[in-house]
């Protein structure tokens, strides 16, 4: 007479920016797997666990007869070295061809219907900083997470409920550019509204900084038709840190099957496949290494793919990628860093990483 709730019973993904948020003392991110060592895995394929209640249920009622759909066909491509693009400032006019929102004080991104992924807040500096200055945002006004610039310099980032002070200098007139990204919206554990970007205005030193251009981002939008574009010629360093473009066409010389894109030594960013968007990933936190890639995204022999990844912080001395034939969601390097548990914001230090959650 008992019933039996299996959660979940097949694993998903949350392509694009589609992953949700918790908020369980603070705010947690879910990850763009959604796999949760399901019965039936993110790809469709049946586990061991499967077989394993099956065996189960069948002491107690009649199972279905017959042999269960066999695993989707797997592949595995690459490395492949992927090639810098340009730096995301270089591309603002194509990002946001509307032009910027002005305004004294920074508006969020509900209040300019930018309703996921990015958005530039712009300023520039009313006198020169000679010293290291405390650049903060009161009242853990930063939501998500925002990437600070100085003249196209990336210095560093704000976090929610983490990393709440960067140090900056700066000539007047100087650029300040601080791209905030949206990490997904509370879907469990809170009823309150979350509103995204800068909640308060930014100081520096004892100055409350004003004068603020937004630009709504629409990266899908430049990703997806960027082969029709004539591309600016941007000058960057050898080593580009801060968000950053790269990409690289390849083919498939054998069959197409289902992958995993593995981005060993990448920070965090947001990848596509042939304009698709296939979710965040952040290999600095995991526990997540790899992302599913299902093979209804990939041309097939003849075609050329193209794989596009905003990069937000640091890259790799090489920047390769490669596409295996298995997923790679629990890192022993970083599972410690990923459960969820009831610590409240205080009782975090300013360097514990934000964990990421999975309900």
């Amino acid at each position: 007479g008992a019933s039996v709730n299996m959660y979940m019973f097949h694993g998903g993904t949350n392509f694009g920016y589609w992953n949700g948020a918790d908020k369980k003392g603070r705010f947690l991110s879910i990850t763009t797997s959604y796999d949760y060592d399901a019965p039936i895995s993110e790809a469709g394929d049946p586990t061991p666990k499967l077989f394993a209640l099956r065996d189960v249920i069948s002491k107690f009622q009649e199972v279905p007869l017959g042999p269960l759909p066999p695993p989707s066909p797997k592949m595995m491509v690459g490395p492949l070295t992927l090639h810098l693009v340009g730096h995301l400032l270089a591309f603002l006019d194509l990002l946001c061809p509307s032009g910027p929102i002005r305004s004294i004080l920074p508006m969020t991104f509900e209040a300019v219907k930018q309703d996921r992924g990015f958005m530039l807040y712009r300023t520039y500096m009313t006198h020169t900083i000679f010293e290291p200055t405390p650049f903060w945002v009161p009242n853990n006004g930063v939501h998500d997470r925002a990437y600070v610039m100085v003249d196209g310099v990336f210095q560093g980032v704000l976090e929610r409920n983490m990393r709440d002070k960067l140090f900056l200098m700066g000539k007047v007139g100087s650029k300040l550019d601080i791209l905030v990204e949206n990490m997904g919206r509370l879907s469990f554990g809170s009823n309150s509204s979350d509103f995204k970007g800068l909640l308060e205005p930014p100081i520096l030193g004892q100055t409350i900084l004003t004068q603020w251009m937004m630009f709504p981002l629409k990266i899908d939008n430049l990703v997806k038709w960027w082969f029709l574009l004539q591309l600016p010629k941007w000058p960057y360093p050898q080593a580009p840190s801060g968000p950053t473009f790269y990409s690289k066409t390849f083919p498939i010389l054998g069959s197409v099957g289902d992958t995993f894109l593995h981005l060993p030594g990448w920070t965090k960013g947001q990848v596509w496949i042939n304009g698709f968007n296939l979710g965040r990933y952040w290999t600095k936190r995991g526990p997540q290494q790899t992302l599913y890639v299902p093979r209804f995204l990939l041309f097939p022999r003849g075609a050329l793919n193209k794989i596009t990844l905003l990069e937000l912080e640091n890259v790799p001395l090489q920047p390769q990628v490669q596409f295996l034939d298995k997923p790679i969601l629990n890192s022993t390097s970083t599972l410690h860093r990923t459960h969820i548990n009831s610590l409240s914001a205080d009782t975090l230090s300013a360097s514990e990483p934000m964990e990421l959650s999975g309900h």
